[in-house]
């Protein structure tokens, strides 16, 4: 019982790494919800903020920023750039991602559409929460494009990964 514990915990703890070494490198998109922290200063934080289409929030000060297509840790040296000197001394600022942007199944599957992201995510959960295959799914024709390059398309396996923003497509089978 104790080793079962053991692995759960060891489970629980990689999984946290995962998540945490995929937004490290994850950049930021219209459809994310942040939250933005200055220590100490409860008017500069924003809680729940949800990155417009046009890639832009708006922060106390600097008005409307475009954050589109950068990292977390790239959000908070330019908030603490702007902040540091003229508003706060040393500016303590925490940016991290309270909600990925949706993913999108279409084609063969029983309820296509979007659907919240979560870590780790594969094309065979994808293709589960979407529903599952219809009865017409080409099984082994699943192509996704990403949100930086929407016209590329390339073929995926089951076990592959996703990202927020991705669009996967189960195509028809003739047979």
């Amino acid at each position: 019982m104790l080793s079962y514990r053991i692995f759960f915990i060891f489970f629980l703890l990689l999984a946290t790494q995962v998540s945490f070494a995929e937004s490290k490198f994850y950049k930021l998109g219209a459809g994310d919800k942040i939250n933005i922290n200055v220590y100490g200063e409860d008017d500069l934080s924003l809680s729940d903020t949800a990155i417009g289409d046009e890639g832009t929030i708006v922060f106390p000060f600097m008005g409307e920023i475009k954050i589109s297509g950068l990292t977390t840790a790239q959000l908070e040296k330019k908030i603490t750039r702007f902040l540091k000197g003229d508003y706060l001394i040393n500016p303590n600022v925490h940016v991290f991602i309270k909600e990925y942007r949706p993913f999108y199944i279409r084609g063969q599957v029983n309820s296509p559409g979007g659907y919240p992201y979560q870590p780790g995510l594969t094309i065979g959960r994808a293709i589960s929460l979407g529903g599952g295959f219809t009865e017409r799914a080409a099984k082994n024709n699943i192509f996704i494009s990403h949100p930086d390059a929407p016209e590329d398309r390339e073929r995926v396996k089951q076990h592959d990964k996703i990202k927020p923003g991705d669009v996967i497509t189960v195509e028809e089978s003739f047979f």
